[in-house]
């Protein structure tokens, strides 16, 4: 193994890594999309696919928690100050979170009004066994809502912090999480 490639993250980790980023941006724009939707049969057929994102997100956090793991991740650069070695931990532990909270409070919202969640048409994850709550389904949607907004502050953090190390540090910190590139220790 050469220099580079022990501090960079195992080819699983970066693909599940990238796919739940593209993920989470696509879940913020569609659900954007639906709330600007011209009807709310339109909002609804928009939402469809935000709900069927969300069960594949969360199968993909969970594969890329098992597989942290399994596979972990390498270490933080040795250069990194105490502060930034906590922001790190903190983000990456509210992402998990986060990334498994949120498409479970969905299902439940869902569940408490009633319905399943259709995944693309493929097949429905069963409504939740619990009681029919529909204003109870309404606040967990704005939990939900609140939790979304959370989850795009920590990742603006984390692509600032991106940012900072790629253009100030200079210290090859994002090509850990390419396959390309220089990492430093």
């Amino acid at each position: 193994m050469n220099e580079a490639s022990g501090h960079r993250y195992p080819g699983v980790a970066m693909l599940l890594h990238w796919l739940l980023a593209i993920g989470v941006f696509a879940q913020w724009r569609i659900a954007v999309a639906a709330e600007n939707a011209p009807t709310d049969e339109a909002g609804s057929e928009i939402m469809a696919n935000h709900f069927s994102l969300g069960a594949t997100l969360l199968v993909l956090a969970l594969v890329r928690l098992v597989w942290r793991f399994i596979q972990p991740n390498p270490p933080l650069a040795a250069h990194l100050s105490t502060w930034e070695r906590w922001l790190a931990k903190i983000t990456h532990t509210l992402f998990y979170v986060l990334l498994i909270v949120m498409p479970l409070a969905g299902w439940l919202a869902m569940s408490k009004y009633g319905n399943g969640v259709d995944v693309f048409g493929i097949f429905t994850l069963p409504a939740m066994p619990v009681e029919s709550d529909p204003e109870g389904a309404r606040e967990i949607f704005h939990i939900h809502a609140a939790a979304g907004v959370t989850l795009l502050v920590i990742t603006a953090i984390h692509i600032l912090g991106t940012l900072k190390h790629t253009l100030i540090d200079r210290d090859g910190n994002l090509f850990r999480m390419l396959p390309f590139g220089t990492p430093k220790a």
